[in-house]
C-alpha cells in the first residue's frame, strides 16, 4: 500500500545567555508546547515554513502485521515542525527530473537540470583546487609516500605537497583515527595563525573548535544558548533556513529582524531594537543575534559601521553574537571585515564597554573558492565566553567524539595555502583566481539579465554566491497559486523548474517582508544557457498570466 505523509509547519522558533550572580547556569531544556511570543517568527500561508511537502513511500506491511513503535503521530514533534526549503519539494522534484534524463527520458522540455537552489559549487562543475586534492590523496593513502620520486616525476606532485602531507600525518597519524574533540592541535594552530594574519589580533587555538561544516557549529552553539521554550534568537529576514530549522528542533523561538532591501540588504539597528523590545515585552528571553556576513540569501556585505552597530547592541543588551562568515572570500564590493577584528578594535578604542561581548565566528571549506562541501570541514572561534560555559561546549562536542579528520586537514590547507616560492604556488594562484573571476562574471551576467526582465528588481551583487531578486507577479498568477494552495513565489519557481529544469528557492523559504515575493538563485552554474532559459520562461509566464 502507498501512504501519503503531509507535513505542515504549525509552530515557531526561539535564543542568549543570562548570567546569575554565580557561575553560568544552563537550565535543562524544556519541551513544553510551542508558543508564539510577540515578535517571534510566525509562519504564514505563503512562508516556506508553512510549505506543504508530500512524501510518498511504499510499505509491504499487511493489515495483520503488528504496528511499529514509530509512526508520524508519535515521533518528536519538533522534527516535524522543522523546515529546510533549500532541500524542499522543488529540490526533490529536480532530482526526479535528473534521474529521468539520466535514464534516457526524452519527454521533458529540457535536456539538463540546473541545481541553482544550493551553494554546492562542485556539483555545478567547479573544479577542485589541485594542491588540496593532491595532499588529501596522500593523507588517504600514505603508502604513496613510500615512492616520492614517482610522485614527483610520474604524477606531477610538487615537493610542498609531499611535505605538507607528511606534516599533517605526523600530527593526526591517520585520517581514519579519532582526533582531539576540538580538532587536531596542529590544525587549530594553523587556523589561529590565519585569523591573526587576517585580523591583526591574536587567536588562541584553545578557543577554536573544528566542526563538520559550519552548520554543525551552529547546531552546537544554539544547543548551548537555547535553555528552554522561552529562549529567543534574533535572526535576519531573509535568512538561511538552517537557523529557523535548528531553533524549531530545540523548541526555541526565532525573533525576526528585517533587512533593508532598498539599502542593499543592510542591517537596520532601529528595526532590530524594535524586534528585541517587542519579544522581550512578551516574555521571550532573547539571548543572541545571528548575523550572516556576507549574506545568505542576499549576498550583502556589512561595513565596519554596520558591524559596530550590532556590537553596540550586543554590549548594551547582553546578546551573544553569532557571526556566520562562511562567505568571507566571496566579496565583490569593498573588503571583508570580520566581527572579531571590529570587536578587538572597539575594545581598544573604548576600554571596558565591549569587554563582556560574547562572539562566535564561523568559517567553512564549503564556500569561497574552495567549494569542498562534501568534505564537511569548518570551525568556530569563541571570544569572550565564560570558561565554565566553554567547558560545557567542549563536553557537548566531545559527545560526538570529533569532526571528520579529512575535513579538518582540508581546513588546514584552506587557511595555509601554498606560499610564493613553493612549488604549488603558481598553479594554486591560477586556479584560485580563475574561480574567483568566474564567479564575479557570472554574478554580474545574471544581475544584468534580471535587470532586463519585466517585474524583476535585484540588488547589485556584493558577495556570497547568490542573488535574491524581487518579483512582481500579475494578479492572475497569484490567483492561480492560491488555487493550488501555494505561495505565489513557490508557484512561480515550480513552473520555472517544470519548464526549464532550473531549480531555485522561493523567497518564502527564507522569510521576506509582507506582500513581497522573491527567489534565491546561485550563480555557480557555468555558461549562459540556463540564464537564457530563465529569461525566456519569465517572458512567457508574464504573458500567460496578464
Amino acid at each position: 500500500m502507498t501512504w501519503q505523509l503531509r507535513l505542515v509547519r504549525a509552530s515557531p522558533l526561539r535564543c542568549s545567555l543570562s548570567r546569575p550572580n554565580g557561575p553560568w547556569h544552563i537550565p535543562r531544556a524544556s519541551y513544553s508546547s510551542t508558543r508564539f511570543p510577540a515578535g517571534a517568527y510566525r509562519p504564514s500561508s505563503d512562508s516556506v515554513m508553512a510549505t506543504q511537502t508530500t512524501v510518498s513511500y511504499t510499505t509491504t506491511r499487511t493489515l495483520s502485521t503488528p504496528a511499529r513503535c514509530l509512526n508520524p503521530d508519535n515521533i518528536n514533534p519538533h522534527v516535524k515542525e522543522a523546515k529546510y526549503a533549500v532541500r524542499g519539494e522543488l529540490a526533490v522534484k529536480a532530482e526526479e527530473y535528473r534521474v529521468k534524463l539520466a535514464n534516457g527520458d526524452k519527454s521533458l522540455p529540457f535536456d539538463s537540470v540546473i541545481f541553482a537552489n544550493i551553494g554546492n559549487p562542485q556539483q555545478l562543475d567547479q573544479k577542485p583546487i589541485t594542491f588540496f586534492r593532491q595532499v588529501l590523496s596522500l593523507l588517504e593513502n600514505p603508502q604513496l609516500l613510500n615512492d616520492t620520486e614517482a610522485l614527483r616525476t610520474s604524477f606531477g606532485y610538487e615537493q610542498d605537497v609531499i611535505d605538507r602531507a607528511k606534516k599533517l600525518l605526523a600530527d593526526v597519524q591517520s585520517v581514519g583515527a579519532y582526533s582531539h574533540s576540538q580538532g587536531a592541535p596542529v590544525i587549530r594552530q594553523s587556523i589561529a595563525k590565519f585569523i591573526e594574519e587576517r585580523d591583526g589580533f591574536p587567536a588562541n587555538p584553545q578557543d577554536l573548535f573544528c566542526c563538520a561544516g559550519a552548520s554543525s557549529g551552529v547546531s552546537t552553539i544554539l544547543n548551548i544558548i537555547c535553555n528552554g521554550p522561552q529562549a529567543g534568537v534574533l535572526v535576519p529576514i531573509p535568512q538561511y533556513p538552517l537557523y529557523t530549522a535548528t531553533l524549531s528542533l530545540l523548541n526555541a523561538q526565532c525573533v525576526p529582524y528585517l533587512l533593508e532591501e532598498q539599502k542593499a540588504w543592510g542591517t537596520d539597528v532601529t528595526a532590530i531594537r524594535n524586534s528585541l523590545a517587542q519579544a522581550r515585552s512578551a516574555g521571550t528571553d532573547v539571548r543572541s543575534i545571528v548575523v550572516i556576513n556576507p549574506g545568505n540569501p542576499t549576498g550583502a556585505s556589512l561595513s565596519a559601521e554596520d558591524i559596530k552597530n550590532v556590537l553596540d547592541l550586543a554590549a548594551e543588551e547582553k546578546l551573544v553574537v553569532i557571526a556566520d562568515e562562511v562567505y568571507q572570500t566571496n566579496v565583490f564590493e569593498g573588503e571583508f571585515i570580520s566581527f572579531k577584528k571590529r570587536l578587538r578594535q572597539l575594545q581598544q578604542e573604548t576600554p571596558g564597554k565591549y569587554d563582556y561581548v560574547e562572539l562566535v565566528s564561523l568559517h567553512s571549506v564549503s564556500k569561497g573558492m574552495v567549494g569542498e562541501c562534501g568534505h564537511r570541514g569548518g570551525y568556530f572561534e569563541l571570544v569572550g565566553f565564560d570558561p565554565e560555559v566553554q567547558a560545557q561546549i567542549y563536553k557537548l562536542v566531545s559527545i560526538g567524539l570529533c569532526p571528520p579528520v579529512i575535513g579538518q586537514c582540508l581546513l588546514e590547507l584552506m587557511v595555509n595555502p601554498p606560499k610564493e616560492g613553493e612549488g604549488s604556488y603558481e598553479l594554486y594562484q591560477k586556479e584560485y583566481n580563475g574561480i574567483s573571476e568566474g564567479l564575479r562574471k557570472r554574478a554580474f551576467a545574471l544581475y544584468k539579465a534580471f535587470q532586463q526582465m519585466e517585474g524583476v528588481e535585484c540588488q547589485k551583487p556584493q558577495g556570497a554566491m547568490y542573488l535574491f531578486p524581487t518579483i512582481t507577479l500579475p494578479p492572475k498568477a497569484i490567483e492561480a497559486a492560491k488555487a493550488e494552495n501555494r505561495a505565489a513565489d513557490e508557484f512561480y519557481c515550480l513552473r520555472l523548474l517544470e519548464a526549464t529544469g532550473v531549480c531555485v528557492v522561493p523567497g518564502s523559504g527564507f522569510g521576506q517582508k509582507e506582500n513581497t515575493l522573491h527567489f534565491r538563485t546561485t550563480f555557480l552554474a557555468p555558461g549562459t544557457d540556463w540564464v537564457e532559459r530563465i529569461v525566456k520562461f519569465h517572458s512567457e509566464f508574464m504573458a500567460k498570466y496578464k
